[in-house]
């Protein structure tokens, strides 16, 4: 096994220890998914979900499975000039109360079309 899937399993494992020993009120993973394979995404997802109940997520990514899967989306885009413009995106907004899955988030009608940096939240 590769060291960086090797680092990513010892994330998750010494993740899950501690938040079920002791839940905190909010944890922030920064690019935790980056070097997951997509079957491991969805893992990854499924285990932030049900750990979700007790601890609230604010997670930085660009993986669109992991934005998909997420209740908000919050992101920064560079816009004309070079001046930064920022999004916010509440899923439940959007018809049918999820981005389709054919559609990423920042091209849904409920937001304005542009590129994010892919900062999600749950």
């Amino acid at each position: 096994a590769s060291s960086i899937a090797v680092e990513g399993a010892l994330v998750a494992f010494f993740l899950e220890a501690l938040l079920s020993v002791n839940p905190a009120p909010f944890c922030v993973l920064d690019e935790v998914d980056a070097a997951l394979d997509e079957a491991n995404v969805g893992r990854f997802v499924s285990e932030l979900a049900r750990l979700a109940d007790r601890t609230q997520f604010l997670i930085v990514t660009h993986n669109r499975r992991t934005i998909e899967s997420t209740d908000a989306i919050y992101g920064v885009s560079m816009g004309p000039g070079g001046v930064s413009n920022t999004l916010s995106l509440r899923l439940s907004d959007l018809p049918g109360g999820a981005a389709p899955a054919s559609d990423p988030p920042e091209a849904s009608p409920a937001a304005e079309p542009r590129e994010t940096a892919g900062a999600a939240s749950r």
